[in-house]
C-alpha cells in the first residue's frame, strides 16, 4: 500500500497511509505547537522545529488546527517541508508588508487592518482573499510576529481601548523612556517646545480640582505661539526641561503643527474643537505624563503636604483617564471611564464610589464635558466647533463659578475654563477677515 514518509538524517519523523497535498506539501498526524503565520485562505499555521541527533529544523513541520472553510482537508494534518533552506518561514515578505503598513498608520483597529492584510495576502500568495477571510486569530499572529521583529529597535505594537467606544486600538510606540527617544522626531525644536507647551496647558492650566478638562480649544492651542519669557518650566518632581532657544511660533505655525498632531495620530480633535491627548499618545507617553504632572513626593518635605495627582488613572481598567466621570466628591481621588462604569456598578451592591462611598451620580465629568456638561462632546472627530458652541460653553463656565463663588479656591483655578470659549467667535471672525484680505 502506497504511503508517505518524512525523513530526516535517515531517520523517518511520520509515515502515513493517508494524506492529503497542498500546494506540493504532504499533511500527516503529528503534535501540535506554538509558532504561528497566517495564509489568507488556509488559515492560521503552528509550526514544528525537529530535533534530530542535536541538529535542528525550526519551522521545517506546520498543521492549521482550525483550518478556514477552503481548507478543511487539511484539518488534524500537519505538513513537512519538502526540502529545508530555514530562516524565512516564519517573517516573510507578508509580514514585512503589514509591518510597513501599519507604521505608515501608527495605529490600528482589527476593522481597519482585515482589508490591509487581505491585499497583502492576495498579492502574497496569488490568490484571492477577502476582508471577511481574515479572523482576529490572524490579525493576532501578524501582530506577534511584528513585534519579535522590531523589539531589538526598542519599539513595540501596544493595545488599549478607546475611552469612549471600547475599540480596542494597536500602537507603535517606543518601549523605552530616555529623554533622547522622547525627542527622536521629524518637528524642529521650536515645535518640540510648542507642543510642550500645550501639554502644559492641557494638564496644568485646565486640569483643576474643580474643572478637569486635560483638553484645550484651537483658540488656547493657538495663543500659545509665542515663547514665553521664561523658557524653563519645573515639573511636579522638581526637574526642570529646556524649552527652545529660538523665537517661538507664528500662529499659522501652530495651527499647522496642531492640524500635523492630529494627522499623525497624537492628537484628537472633538466635534466642538477641543484637542486631547490621542490613544497612541496616552499609552506611548504614560510615564512621561505621570513624572512630569504628579508630584513623586519629597522625603524631606511635611509628609501631610497633599500630594499632587494631575494625571489619574482610572480606578477600574487602571489606565490613564482624560475622558469620563469623577467622583463629587472634589477630594477623592476615583475615576472611571465611561464605558467602565456600567461593567463596574454591575458587581456593586450599591452606586457609590468605591474609595469615599459618596453617591455616585454620573453628572460630574472629565474630559471637555467638565466645560460642556454634555455627553455627546466627547465624539472625536476632526471638525472645529463654532461660535454658538462657544457661547454656550461660556454660560456653563459663568452658571458654575456664580454657584461657587462662596467657596474659598484659589482664584487662578476659577479663571482656567472661562479661557477655552472667551471670545472664540470674534476671533475665529477676525481670522476669516484676515485670510480674506491675505
Amino acid at each position: 500500500m502506497p504511503h508517505a514518509t518524512a525523513t530526516f538524517k535517515g531517520k523517518t519523523l511520520a509515515k502515513a497511509e493517508t494524506w492529503e497535498t497542498v500546494e506540493g506539501n504532504i499533511y500527516s498526524f503529528l503534535t501540535k505547537t506554538d509558532t504561528s503565520t497566517v495564509c489568507g485562505w488556509k488559515g492560521t499555521a503552528s509550526y514544528y522545529t525537529i530535533n534530530v541527533d542535536g541538529q535542528e529544523l525550526k519551522d521545517a513541520a506546520w498543521y492549521y488546527a482550525e483550518p478556514k472553510d477552503k481548507a478543511q482537508n487539511i484539518k488534524d494534518h500537519v505538513a513537512f517541508a519538502k526540502s529545508w533552506k530555514g530562516g524565512d518561514t516564519q517573517y516573510n515578505n507578508s509580514n514585512r508588508a503589514f509591518l510597513q503598513a501599519f507604521i505608515a498608520r501608527s495605529t490600528l483597529t482589527y476593522e481597519e487592518a482585515k482589508p490591509i492584510l487581505a491585499a497583502i495576502l492576495t498579492a502574497h500568495e496569488k490568490r484571492e482573499t477577502l476582508p471577511e477571510d481574515v479572523t482576529e486569530r490572524d490579525f493576532h499572529a501578524y501582530i506577534t510576529a511584528a513585534n519579535n521583529a522590531i523589539s531589538p529597535f526598542d519599539l513595540e505594537i501596544r493595545s488599549t481601548y478607546d475611552q469612549t467606544s471600547r475599540a480596542r486600538i494597536y500602537a507603535l510606540v517606543n518601549s523605552t523612556s530616555d529623554p533622547i527617544t522622547q525627542l527622536a522626531t521629524t518637528h524642529s525644536a521650536d515645535e518640540i517646545s510648542y507642543l510642550k507647551r500645550v501639554l502644559d496647558a492641557m494638564f496644568e492650566t485646565h486640569n483643576t480640582p474643580r474643572h478637569e478638562i486635560m483638553a484645550i480649544t484651537s483658540m488656547q492651542a493657538v495663543r500659545l505661539h509665542k515663547l514665553p519669557t521664561d523658557n524653563r518650566r519645573e515639573t511636579q518632581n522638581g526637574t526642570t526641561t529646556q524649552g527652545s532657544a529660538g523665537q517661538g511660533l507664528t500662529m499659522m505655525q501652530a495651527e499647522k503643527m496642531l492640524k500635523t498632531l492630529v494627522e499623525e495620530g497624537w492628537f484628537e480633535k472633538s466635534r466642538k474643537g477641543y484637542y486631547s491627548l490621542s490613544p497612541r499618545a496616552l499609552m506611548e507617553l504614560r510615564g512621561w505624563l505621570m513624572e512630569t504632572y504628579n508630584d513623586v513626593g519629597d522625603e524631606d518635605e511635611d509628609e501631610e503636604e497633599e500630594r499632587v495627582v494631575r494625571v489619574k488613572l482610572c480606578f477600574a481598567c487602571k489606565e490613564i483617564i482624560t475622558v469620563g466621570q469623577r467622583c463629587p466628591k472634589r477630594s477623592c481621588a476615583c475615576r472611571l471611564h465611561d464605558i467602565c462604569t456600567q461593567n463596574f456598578f454591575r458587581t456593586q451592591q450599591a452606586r457609590k464610589c468605591p474609595l469615599c462611598k459618596t453617591d455616585w451620580t454620573g453628572k460630574d465629568f472629565v474630559g471637555e464635558r467638565a466645560v460642556t456638561g454634555s455627553k455627546s462632546s466627547s465624539g472625536g472627530t476632526r471638525r472645529s466647533g463654532g461660535g454658538s458652541t462657544a457661547r454656550r460653553n461660556t454660560q456653563v463656565v459663568v452658571r458654575e463659578e456664580a454657584e461657587e463663588a462662596e467657596e474659598a479656591e484659589d482664584p487662578a483655578e476659577d479663571e482656567a475654563p472661562e479661557e477655552p470659549v472667551e471670545n472664540a467667535e470674534d476671533e475665529e471672525d477676525e481670522d476669516e477677515d484676515e485670510d480674506e484680505e491675505s
